[in-house]
């Protein structure tokens, strides 16, 4: 391609000084991003008409140009190397949501007590998206106006190479943080779990205590069977005891909502080594209780 093809497309050709210890995409080819909220923000970008723009910063984030980005409540910035000596500043800006508008998004979350349990897990539920959405707004942007950039560069394309680098590392940030989004729209992960833990708290104590707690049975001297500690092991079964052994609405809850111990390598990913043994032991604990062909059953269920 000619300079002047270059020219009539918006750029000037140039080759950026190469960095070490820059911060690196993982992909080597094809899409970024592993998890459905980090592919959602890249199908959203590109769909906004910047496919040739965020395939120059797409290289750009594989090759480690991004050298930082700091996180805010509605905003990144970020130092990107070019083809100079000095970094590019780089700042993207999504419009937080009101006080009003998180108070009803959070009313929405803590109505499915799953959305609750994933998130105060560290996890972004499948269908989050809806209690947005019932709340009027959007976690993701809707158009191209929903962000505002700039960069110190001289390149007039807006987004630039070096602000569609940093959109990829953030959505390579995004598969190890989901918070990271919320954080985007104004609110981090202490406030929202927080806020949900408050609101779940007080939805149970509103709830009147004939809900809460199983009436007390009358005792009733004609009752055939009594349940006693003499005859616990002896008598014979009740009929409406029953035990549902299924996989967890979230893997390995715990590990994840305390996080990796103290003594820790950071080198490792604590939460996806452990999350694999407990998944394992779900898997046995099933398999034990129901036999295999249930377990099959299981996973079919869980994709669709």
């Amino acid at each position: 391609m000619s300079r002047r093809d270059y020219f009539w497309g918006g750029y000037t050709p140039s080759t950026p000084i190469e960095v070490k210890g820059g911060i690196k995409a993982k992909s080597k080819r094809g899409k970024i991003g592993d998890t459905w909220w980090s592919k959602r923000w890249v199908y959203i970008l590109e769909s906004f008409g910047w496919t040739n723009r965020l395939e120059r910063g797409r290289r750009y984030a594989r090759k480690g140009q991004v050298l930082e980005y700091t996180l805010f409540p509605g905003k990144v910035k970020a130092k990107t190397q070019g083809s100079v000596k000095k970094p590019y500043s780089v700042t993207i800006e999504i419009t937080p949501f009101s006080e009003d508008e998180w108070d009803s998004v959070i009313k929405e979350m803590s109505k499915k007590a799953v959305f609750a349990a994933k998130l105060l897990a560290g996890e972004m539920p499948q269908d989050i998206e809806e209690s947005f959405n019932a709340a009027g707004v959007s976690l993701f942007p809707t158009s191209s106006r929903d962000i505002r950039t700039n960069c110190s560069c001289p390149d007039s394309a807006n987004p630039c190479k070096h602000i569609a680098a940093v959109y990829y590392i953030l959505a390579e940030e995004f598969d190890r943080d989901p918070f990271m989004l919320f954080t985007l729209r104004g609110r981090t992960q202490k406030e929202i779990t927080g806020s949900l833990r408050k609101r779940r708290t007080l939805s149970e104590a509103d709830i009147p205590d004939t809900q809460v707690h199983a009436p007390e049975k009358k005792e009733n001297e004609n009752d055939a069977y009594k349940l006693s500690v003499e005859n616990f092991w002896t008598d014979s079964e009740p009929e409406s005891f029953c035990v549902d052994i299924s996989p967890p609405d979230v893997s390995a809850a715990i590990i994840k909502r305390l996080g990796p111990p103290q003594f820790w390598d950071n080198r490792r990913d604590f939460n996806n080594m452990m999350g694999k043994y407990y998944d394992e032991i779900s898997k046995h604990a099933v398999e034990t209780a129901y036999g295999e062909s249930s377990v099959s059953k299981e996973k079919k269920k869980r994709k669709n």
